[in-house]
């Protein structure tokens, strides 16, 4: 579970930026700014439109104030933007990744904080936005009881909500990105609750919702008594969004639900070694669990889940460089941005990632808890396939085992590659030169076909004197 997940990545400004926003002064407010990009957009909508035929019709249904509403009743909600039906298929995503996830066909997506610039973007590109405001977190130290820092923190938001709330590209307002993760003062719902308010009296155009870690009964009951002027409630769910479907059901919960983060097994639902490192999931195994997870918790429960937001739509640490990202750090894709697509525009890629099968080190799988003498060789080898039959190119990284204990997303610092542990060149069986240093090590395969799409997964091991 996760807050501030792209709290490391840097987010520039328009003004900071080349290309099509990169011109644009902090002086101009948003109907200026966007007067000014449309210069811009006839280049732009040219490549949206070779992707999905849709371009110049997104950039009609982009121009002004959008007026965004839920209709029906329980079980059978929906949100509607100026006056259509509109449901969300998006992701939540980093800086630079906008066209590919436009390309990839969503149609939304979400972040963790106001970014002008991204907002900007996916104006220009037909994307909707639900902004996420930045609201204090009680793991992190803000008191909830401290009425003066409740205060300043609602002016604050005010003026950030008035900052932007005419922006066309916005879809929903998000307060606060899992509150409830370790929390435990009723009072911040009670926050929340003046948060909403104030958003309703100075944007009734936009709906709002908080963001909840898991969906329990404790945090549904507190959102109904403290928190009522939330149009909807917000869920993020990971391993556990197999069960999401029954807990709606069994919550009894009224109103419209947002799926605002899903995807692969999290880091705290997996298997561990000895050691306590997480085994992760090759690649083609998480996109299993993508299309398995929105097949049944979102899909079969429309009516009820207005929209859903995948996590992440990019690449970040935590805990690996690859537990979440959908893309690599060069913008690649894998085997679950592949699933994306198929969710999103009910096709297939032309060209899908491969597919790694098997990974074992001196014969033994990732969670046989593999210790490995100081400064010996190991064998590793990985098997693989590409759906189209390309050929492969492999690459292997040794890394020490990220050490990080950070909760919620919180950033994290990917520990620096080893660059002389390979003793044999890049293919599918290499020779390793174990580490003297006694510690935790993981080792890392890419996968690429001749277009660029990869697939991974990883090792985790123990480097250790042996035992006499």
């Amino acid at each position: 579970m996760r807050a501030e997940r792209l709290g490391a990545i840097g987010c520039q400004k328009p003004w900071e930026r080349t290309g099509p926003v990169g011109f644009l002064s902090s002086s101009l407010d948003i109907s200026e700014r966007w007067a000014f990009m449309k210069g811009w957009v006839a280049l732009l909508i040219l490549v949206v439109m070779s992707v999905d035929g849709h371009g110049e019709e997104a950039w009609s249904e982009f121009d002004g104030v959008s007026q965004v509403e839920i209709r029906g009743s329980a079980g059978d909600y929906g949100l509607y933007r100026n006056g259509k039906a509109y449901y969300p298929l998006g992701a939540g995503a980093v800086p630079g990744s906008l066209v590919s996830l436009k390309a990839y066909g969503a149609n939304s997506l979400r972040t963790w904080h106001i970014d002008e610039a991204m907002l900007d973007e996916a104006a220009l590109l037909g994307l909707t936005v639900s902004v996420c405001l930045d609201v204090g977190r009680e793991r992190q130290g803000f008191d909830y009881s401290d009425a003066e820092a409740v205060a300043e923190q609602l002016a604050r938001l005010e003026a950030d909500v008035l900052r932007v709330k005419d922006h066309p590209a916005l879809l929903t307002w998000i307060i606060g990105n899992e509150l409830n993760l370790e929390a435990s003062n009723p009072l911040v719902w009670d926050a929340v609750n003046a948060i909403a308010e104030m958003i309703h009296r100075v944007d009734p155009n936009h709906p709002v919702t908080t963001a909840l870690a898991g969906l329990s009964a404790r945090d549904v009951a507190l959102l109904q008594t403290r928190a009522p002027a939330l149009d909807f409630i917000s869920t993020q769910v990971y391993g556990g969004i197999m069960g999401l479907g029954e807990a709606i059901i069994r919550l009894d919960i009224k109103k419209p639900i947002m799926v605002t983060e899903w995807g692969t097994v999290g880091h705290w639902e997996v298997t561990s070694t000895s050691w306590g490192a997480p085994i992760e999931l090759s690649s083609a195994d998480k996109a299993r669990h993508y299309l398995q997870g929105y097949q049944r918790a979102i899909a079969s429960h429309r009516g009820k889940v207005i929209g859903s937001y995948a996590f992440l739509w990019g690449q970040k640490q935590e805990r690996t460089p690859t537990w979440y990202g959908t893309l690599m750090p060069d913008g690649a894709p894998t085997a679950a941005a592949d699933v994306l697509a198929k969710i999103w525009t009910g096709r297939w890629p032309e060209n899908q990632a491969p597919e790694v099968r098997l990974l074992k080190v001196n014969d033994r799988l990732p969670s046989t808890n593999l210790q490995l003498e100081p400064g010996s060789l190991a064998q590793a080898f990985v098997e693989a396939a590409d759906p189209e039959g390309s050929a492969l190119a492999y690459r292997w990284l040794l890394r020490p085992e990220s050490q990080s204990k950070a909760i919620g997303g919180d950033a994290e610092l990917l520990p620096e590659a080893l660059p002389d542990s390979m003793i044999t060149g890049d293919s599918e069986g290499v020779m390793i030169r174990v580490p003297s240093e006694i510690g935790p090590y993981r080792l890392f395969v890419e996968v690429s076909d001749s277009a660029g799409f990869v697939g991974h997964a990883n090792f985790p091991f123990y480097v250790a004197e042996p035992l006499n």
